[in-house]
């Protein structure tokens, strides 16, 4: 069906809206585009997927959607990670004038069949599809929608029901990360135990030609402010402060320390109101190089998520002896660093991209995310492609994510090449450099050692707070991954073995005694889960419900 052309609806606020992620499981292959390989973790596919029972294991809400519910005045529900029957016991239980569906690109199937669902069970509600399933090349021909949502939703759906498109955007309360597992070990949930997430802006200016996340907010120099100034970012991140009990934020900024004028006038308000506060940013190395270390600290920023993209191409933020120095100088002053890779530029050949697997290894950052390059639908990079005649006309939707084999003709490399050193990448990062929870730890030790005598108190505040789980829970998982990782790479278990000793130093009887008492539990567990994971074993997110101005239907 041709989507609809854009129209107020006839109950304006009245409306009863539906807003729903695509349904579970996730972790298995099924007809719907499910595949075991892009689980809906996102540490585990993209970052720490080859660490075995030390991969960090979470899950994230669908930011968007609850994004939206917030910022409406009609009655609206939020249905995130339901099964079918769940999704369609909705349908049939509540009347909906509006059905939402947000999805990326992999799950346009299962688009496809909520849509059928609408349709057959609750037939007078008007489908709406966003997302960056959107994105794809006349999707309005592979789903049955109404309408199609490209970009920011807030003001279309503001739009739709007639309310103010301009008003302040309220932002909800999100806790970023749920039902975290390491080691065989589900971390207990506790409010104020998990950084909150605080959505600033979408897109990014950048525009480099790959980006989905750009392209789909506007390209290159554009992006959506929700909160132009320091001021408003500090209310509001001092409102959900208090509601969540949190200290630590997660910021969903794609490239949040570019901001400069915002980010220090919240830096400055910071200061005046004693805030010791956690930020983990997305930042490209040009803009982290525009503050001091000292500002960086002062300003919280604890984990910085940034591109290591290869020295001979055209994204090349910083030369690469300049990006190890400036990796190495963040964790030394306790910044954790999150790497992100390209794996087959259009440069790469089989006999360069060994050498600089090998360089971005050596980057030896906390985290590391290794993606293909994948042209995908919506992107510059893909409209390249097409054009170039070099797309694989034969995939399937499901299969381009980055995270399986190119999707495209490579110039040198071929498919089924492209999975073996996106694989190989993965599992050398982990035999070279250890667990991430390892790394973790070393950077956290190295910043309570510079920072714990500091002048400023916000600054002791928060070192002291983030070492505490350095000197309990962590000296105990350190002592797990010393004797584990002999089986992988002696050398870097002696690594281990020295960090623990330095930690019992700092710690002598807290971090001891917890090695003694935990340890075994923990080499228990850990084991447990290795043999778990080698039959197969996969976790899905459990299903939310939430309603906001609710009203029973008449």
């Amino acid at each position: 069906m041709k989507p609809k052309q854009m129209e107020t609806h006839p109950k304006g606020s009245h409306a009863r809206i539906l807003l729903s992620s695509v349904f579970g499981p996730y972790a298995q292959d099924d007809e719907f585009g499910s595949r075991t390989i892009n689980p809906m973790e996102l540490y585990h596919n993209q970052v720490t997927r080859a660490q075995g029972s030390f991969s960090l294991r979470m899950f994230h809400r669908s930011w968007g959607i609850m994004m939206i519910q917030e910022n409406i005045s009609a009655p609206c529900s939020v249905l995130d990670f339901p099964t079918r029957e769940a999704f369609a016991r909705e349908l049939t239980t509540n009347h909906y004038d509006v059905v939402g569906i947000s999805s990326i690109i992999v799950n346009v199937g299962k688009v496809r069949e909520m849509c059928r669902m609408v349709r057959e069970l609750s037939p007078d509600s008007v489908i709406v599809v966003g997302g960056h399933v959107a994105a794809i090349p006349d999707v309005e021909t592979m789903i049955d929608a109404d309408h199609i949502v490209r970009g920011e939703g807030i003001s279309w759906m503001r739009r739709y029901l007639g309310e103010d498109e301009h008003a302040p955007i309220r932002h909800p309360l999100i806790v970023s990360g749920l039902e975290t597992r390491i080691m065989g070990i589900r971390l207990p949930n506790r409010k104020g135990g998990t950084a909150a997430t605080i959505i600033p802006s979408v897109g990014c200016p950048m525009g480099c030609n790959f980006c989905t996340t750009s392209s789909f907010f506007g390209g290159k120099g554009k992006f959506v402010n929700f909160y132009e100034t320091g001021d408003e970012l500090f209310e509001v991140m001092c409102r959900i402060e208090s509601e969540l009990k949190v200290h630590s934020f997660f910021v969903m900024d794609e490239n949040f320390l570019l901001h400069r004028t915002r980010a220090l006038r919240l830096l400055e308000l910071m200061k005046q109101a004693g805030k010791s506060w956690e930020l983990s940013v997305f930042a490209s190395a040009n803009a982290i190089r525009k503050y001091t270390m000292l500002e960086l600290v002062e300003l919280g920023i604890s984990w910085v998520w940034m591109g290591l993209e290869s020295p001979r191409s055209s994204y090349s933020k910083l030369q690469g002896e300049e990006v190890g120095q400036l990796t190495r100088e963040l964790r030394e002053h306790g910044i954790r660093v999150q790497g992100s890779t390209i794996i087959g530029l259009e440069h790469h050949t089989p006999d360069n991209i060994v050498e600089e697997i090998e360089s971005a290894v050596g980057y030896q950052t906390d985290f590391h995310q290794f993606m293909l390059y994948t042209p995908v639908p919506g992107t510059p990079l893909y409209k390249e492609m097409a054009e170039q005649g070099r797309l694989l006309t034969d995939m399937d939707p499901a299969d381009i994510h980055g995270q399986f084999k190119f999707n495209f003709r490579h110039a040198a490399i071929s498919r089924e090449d492209s999975k073996r050193f996106l694989d190989w990448a993965f599992w050398r990062d982990f035999e070279n450099n250890g667990p991430s929870l390892y790394r973790m730890c070393q950077t956290t030790l190295l910043g309570w050692q510079r920072y714990k005598d500091h002048p400023d108190p916000r600054i002791r505040e928060r070192f002291a707070r983030e070492v505490k789980k350095l000197n309990s829970a962590y000296n105990a998982a350190l002592w797990v991954m010393e004797r584990e990782f002999k089986k992988v790479n002696r050398s870097v278990s002696e690594r281990i073995h020295k960090l623990r000793r330095e930690v019992e130093k700092e710690f002598p009887v807290v971090a001891r005694l917890c090695a003694a008492s935990l340890g075994p539990i923990l080499l228990w567990s850990t084991r447990r889960e290795e043999r778990r994971l080698a039959k197969g074993r996969t976790y899905e997110p459990p299903t939310f419900v939430e309603r906001r101005n609710w009203v029973s239907a008449s």
